[in-house]
């Protein structure tokens, strides 16, 4: 751990064990701490939202928001608890404008074309690097450091900064960071990278931080319960707007009707459940035919894709290259890396990958992102 010259470093603090930890080695290096939590969502909403809103006739709620764990009050009083037992300024920055944006309005128009999007990505890439780094600037200090399981690393023969995967890489999370650049690399501190989660737990109660038996939130923090279907419905009722007519039919790869749908926002690629049809064999889906607002089904083994196309493409550690490279693929971020062969167009935003074996649920509006070893090197959104 350095100190950073003993100039400022602005901590984004989730509330968490994660972040909070981060900010504690940091301020015990000596370096001038400020915390700072993000208001992203107003919780509370969309909470008396009735169908009604949108249907003109009595309606039940919708009933998508309730307190969850992620960005919620309690998460930031749990911040500010913490910021007063280290002793270091603490703010609250409401972040809402951007988010809604940035990550709400691109999640709910990518559902509506039929991708699965990362939202946690999208608020990386244009909201916590970005808007909050910039934040971090007007208050004085020179850094932002978050409690991201990832290695920062500077080449001094290449002179990039490079993305390296956590030394706990079942924590790791550089996939859901292949967005950031190299600017924001350079002004980024993750004092997590080279600690396991269970040493970072040890830290927090060797530190007697208030939150360090904190369970961990795994859900989306704007869709507490889960239920992002209720969730779209929600929003665009508030919008004014309701969801298309999306009826439409579901069939087979050789173009068999076999069902009905509700709408391809209700589904992703390789759903097996909720399919509403039964032929005696699992199927899955495999296809979502936004023109055709179809639905197309199939076994398991027609799951599989050997090349995907990306765009948004941004090259992380390295520049652009002249010539396909071969790298390691993860098309999720539990997805076991795959062995592929990139090929990008001529200015490098997007690419084509051809993989050594053909992968499983090539999913629309997911990353693909490329690894050499442990280095990242970038990564775009699956068409």
């Amino acid at each position: 751990m350095t100190d950073n010259g003993h100039k400022s470093v602005v901590v984004a603090m989730s509330g968490g064990v994660d972040s909070s930890t981060a900010a504690a080695l940091l301020a015990e290096s000596g370096t001038p701490v400020i915390g700072l939590t993000m208001q992203l969502w107003d919780q509370r909403r969309l909470q008396n939202l009735t169908r009604s809103s949108a249907a003109g006739a009595p309606g039940r709620a919708f009933e998508v928001v309730h307190e969850g764990r992620c960005c919620s009050i309690d998460d930031a009083y749990d911040a500010r608890r913490v910021a007063a037992f280290l002793g270091f300024p603490f703010y609250v920055v409401n972040c809402e404008q951007k988010f809604e944006e940035t990550v709400i309005r691109r999640f709910v128009e990518s559902y509506l074309a039929g991708e699965t999007p990362i939202p946690c990505t999208l608020c990386n890439n244009f909201v916590k690097f970005d808007h909050l780094l910039t934040t971090a600037r007007q208050l004085g200090a020179e850094r932002l450091a978050t409690g991201h399981y990832a290695r920062i690393r500077f080449h001094p023969t290449s002179g990039r900064y490079e993305l390296w995967r956590a030394r706990d890489e079942a924590k790791d999370q550089s996939y859901f960071l292949f967005g950031l650049t190299q600017e924001q690399l350079a002004a980024t501190i993750f004092p997590l990278g080279d600690y396991t989660k269970n040493e970072v737990r040890d830290l927090a109660r060797a530190r007697r931080l208030p939150v360090a038996d904190k369970p961990e939130s795994q859900e989306i923090c704007f869709v507490p319960s889960g239920n992002y279907v209720r969730f779209l419905e929600a929003y665009l009722a508030e919008q004014g707007r309701e969801l298309p007519s999306a009826a439409g039919e579901i069939v087979t790869a050789d173009g068999r009707v076999v069902g009905t749908h509700a709408g391809l926002h209700r589904f992703t690629i390789g759903q097996r459940r909720g399919l509403g049809i039964a032929l005696g064999k699992p199927l899955y889906v495999v296809a979502l035919d936004r023109v055709g607002n179809r639905v197309i089904v199939g076994e398991e083994h027609e799951l599989y894709r050997p090349t995907a196309e990306v765009g948004e493409v941004n090259w992380v550690s390295i520049a652009l290259p002249s010539t396909p490279i071969r790298a390691l693929v993860k098309i999720r971020n539990k997805h076991t890396a795959a062995p592929a062969t990139l090929h990008p167009n001529g200015d490098g935003t997007s690419a084509r990958i051809e993989f050594d074996e053909p992968q499983r649920a090539l999913t629309p509006g997911q990353a693909a992102v490329f690894y050499r070893e442990a280095l990242l090197l970038g990564g775009g959104w699956l068409k």
